[in-house]
């Protein structure tokens, strides 16, 4: 089973930029897909990015594509977040959680494990 611990998050302001940060341990980290989650108040869960065991794959949900960019780097057993240009709609609390493959997927109900989450507050 994998443990998960996410951070980086924070308050900003509109258009600014954080950096969220998710360390594993517990299972090999490279041989799984992984994902960052959000839930907003009152809302359900939302996959906005994915990304394969390599890297070589990944997916942005049409609300975060071309601001937010899914990177991991495996030596670290890490996956971040890069969030730009942000808005008061991303806020909500942000999960990592480990796909059941290592090829991840778009499809939120194929990831679990999730960590404690962090929260992202946009003001405007």
């Amino acid at each position: 089973q994998v443990q998960l611990v996410e951070s980086g998050g924070g308050l900003v302001q509109a258009g600014g930029s954080l950096r969220l940060s998710c360390a594993a341990s517990g299972r090999t980290f490279s041989s799984y897909g992984m994902g960052w989650l959000r839930q907003a108040p009152g809302k359900e869960r939302e996959l906005v990015a994915a990304i394969s065991w390599s890297g070589g794959w990944t997916y942005y949900a049409d609300s975060v594509k071309g601001r937010f960019i899914i990177s991991r780097v495996n030596a670290k057993n890490t996956v971040y977040l890069q969030m730009n240009s942000l808005k008061p709609e991303d806020t909500a609390v942000y999960y990592c959680a480990a796909h059941r493959t290592m090829y991840g997927s778009r499809l939120l109900s194929e990831y679990d494990g999730w960590g404690q989450g962090t929260q992202v507050t946009v003001s405007s």
